[in-house]
């Protein structure tokens, strides 16, 4: 019963979201697009080559109709359009995003910062591959039910492996080369877009951020398939969680300040960039995240997402 409010809450915003169809976003530029037409913009960033007649596309003189967003005529390239969600809470997204802003700078970046001076990054990276390894069920379940047994018996062979020679899950030799068994990135907000159930609409959660409808809903189902939301009393299991998530931000300090200070309004480009991850991770079903080799903890693990959409989670 003492999680029963969550599920209530939860289904209340799917019933929001299905009154609500999803309408386009207006078009904004990402960190990225942001980045290359400040480059544009600068004669002096522009490579050898630059308004040269008869240098090459994009940045050569001899532009013709058929180049893909570049012409003579001085005029803007096409914007292409980054996702569709209706965003009808928009005065509290942003109010809650400029809570969460501030939250990041006043306390959590400088716990993570802290923390990342007293702990060295080796042992940082085999706390998050401990987390990682307890989030196994969430990742099997998952992949069972979008129909991928590949995938959950990878993930089955993996907990098993790291749990016993990676010395319950501290490392992750699973992920070398010569094993060469990679995570597999799902959750329950993955498996509700995998079944055709669109995002809804957009709004911002208090401390984790940007969300749908759909993940909150499969944030729950998230909830009861860690094993951490199990420790009792409650402010024990909150306290395991705070603690894994100013463990995960020490590892990646600056991602989210980078996509922040590229952005004209930093809100449409979180808006924006999460619509994006998330329908992404719906369409990569089966992917594999790339392995990179440790230095000096003797082994290999998966590359830590360095997108600021990443939850407080593995």
């Amino acid at each position: 019963m003492r999680h029963s409010w969550i599920a209530i809450f939860s289904f209340v915003l799917l019933c929001l979201g299905c009154a609500h169809s999803p309408q386009p976003v207006s078009p904004s530029p990402s960190a990225e697009s942001f980045q290359l037409r400040l480059i544009s913009d600068d004669p002096g960033s522009q490579p050898p080559g630059a308004n040269v007649p008869g240098g090459p596309p994009p940045y050569g003189g001899n532009y013709t109709d058929e180049d893909e967003g570049f012409d003579d005529t001085g005029e803007e390239p096409p914007v292409v359009d980054v996702g569709k969600i209706a965003d009808p809470l928009e005065p509290y997204n942003r109010a809650m995003h400029e809570f969460n802003d501030r939250l990041y700078f006043w306390v959590i970046k400088p716990l993570a910062e802290g923390y990342s001076k007293v702990v060295p990054e080796p042992a940082r990276i085999s706390v998050s591959n401990f987390f990682s390894n307890l989030w196994t069920p969430v990742r099997l379940v998952n992949c069972l039910l979008q129909v991928n047994p590949v995938g959950a018996l990878t993930e089955l062979f993996r907990f098993m492996i790291n749990s016993t020679v990676g010395v319950a899950g501290l490392f992750d030799p699973a992920s070398s080369e010569e094993i060469n068994l990679q995570e597999q990135d799902e959750d329950f907000g993955q498996t509700l877009g995998f079944y055709g159930i669109g995002q809804g609409f957009y709004f911002v959660l208090p401390v984790l951020g940007p969300s749908s409808p759909r993940d909150a809903i499969g944030r729950v189902g998230d909830f009861f398939t860690y094993p951490v939301s199990y420790l009792d009393p409650w402010y024990v299991w909150t306290a395991v969680r705070g603690y894994q998530a100013i463990n995960d931000v020490s590892l990646r300090i600056g991602d989210y300040e980078a996509l922040k200070d590229a952005a004209i309004d930093p809100y449409v480009a979180f808006r924006d960039a999460y619509v994006q991850y998330r329908q992404k991770k719906v369409e990569a079903k089966g992917t594999k995240p790339k392995p990179v080799q440790e230095k000096e903890t003797g082994g290999t693990r998966v590359a830590p997402e360095s997108s600021p959409m990443k939850r407080f989670y593995p």
